[in-house]
């Protein structure tokens, strides 16, 4: 199971690496298809601006989103305590507690990193898990903390802004800029335009692979820290069958849930999750290797 976990970083660094040098080669055919290399600098560096303040914002912003309301102790209990004695056991700081008013059970985790970190229950899983599923479903998000996938998932977030911000710039001085093209190349103008169509669809693709490897690493993390890989087995299966999507959910934030919060027909290439009966297979082998 270690191996498998040092695997799944390498493949997410290598994902995002991977990630970075597309959004550096837009911006290349930006300057280039614009006979203007400072203004694709320009724009470069516009965008990792722009990433950056989504890294920093981008958890509020999903919180915010997701009809998120922050609890203390004494507002539910039972949730606050499961959080905390996981946490103690992690060695993880005890992260903000949140709660989204929504009959559909699901659960989330996001942040910087463990000192900034907020995990969110939905009123669906309390209602409907046993006590040692709802602990399997918060080992999950605590583990996402620990391995600093909260900040791997910030980060492919932020990306995916950054490209998407270059894409509409390119666009709108493509078709309203003044600048002169007629020396670029009929070919390579057509391939910057491909190259900027396809790229918010190759962007997706990549942050949903980032999101699937980091969940069976939060899966294997959260059967080691519990012990009890039962309970997260059955607590994927009930969430798993339940038919309803999260009503405040997006495709924008639906990579931070437990569970594809959307329910749609969404295909495997494009999906955050893993399907669940793989991750279930996996999550009772982990069982057995402990």
């Amino acid at each position: 199971m270690y191996s498998n976990i040092a695997q799944n970083k390498r493949k997410t660094w290598l994902i995002l690496a991977g990630f970075v040098a597309f959004v550096g080669a837009i911006g290349f055919m930006f300057g280039y298809l614009q006979n203007s290399p400072g203004l694709s600098i320009g724009i470069l560096i516009g965008a990792f601006v722009y990433a950056i303040v989504m890294y920093y914002a981008s958890s509020k912003i999903a919180l915010t989103m997701s009809g998120a309301q922050q609890i203390e102790k004494s507002e539910n209990p039972r949730l606050w305590n499961t959080v905390e004695n996981l946490s103690i056991t992690a060695g993880l700081p005890m992260p903000e507690v949140y709660i989204v008013n929504d009959d559909a059970p699901n659960a989330f985790a996001t942040g910087r990193d463990p000192e900034n970190a907020a995990v969110a229950a939905t009123t669906g899983l309390l209602n409907q898990l046993d006590d040692s599923e709802l602990q399997g479903v918060m080992a999950h998000e605590l583990s996402h903390v620990g391995n600093y996938d909260i900040r791997v998932s910030m980060i492919a977030l932020a990306l995916v802004a950054a490209i998407g911000f270059i894409s509409d710039i390119f666009i709108r001085m493509m078709w309203f800029g003044g600048n002169d093209r007629r020396d670029v190349h009929p070919v390579l103008m057509v391939v910057g335009f491909v190259m900027v169509i396809l790229s918010p669809i190759i962007a997706a693709m990549i942050k949903s692979a980032v999101s699937r490897q980091r969940e069976y690493l939060a899966d294997a993390s959260g059967v080691m820290l519990t012990r009890y890989p039962e309970g997260l087995a059955n607590a994927l299966r009930k969430i798993s069958s339940y038919n309803q999507p999260v009503q405040k959910a997006s495709s924008s934030t639906a990579h931070l849930y437990f569970s594809n919060p959307l329910k749609g027909k969404i295909s495997k290439l494009f999906s955050t999750h893993p399907p669940a009966e793989e991750r279930i297979q996996r999550i009772m082998q982990s069982g057995k290797e402990l």
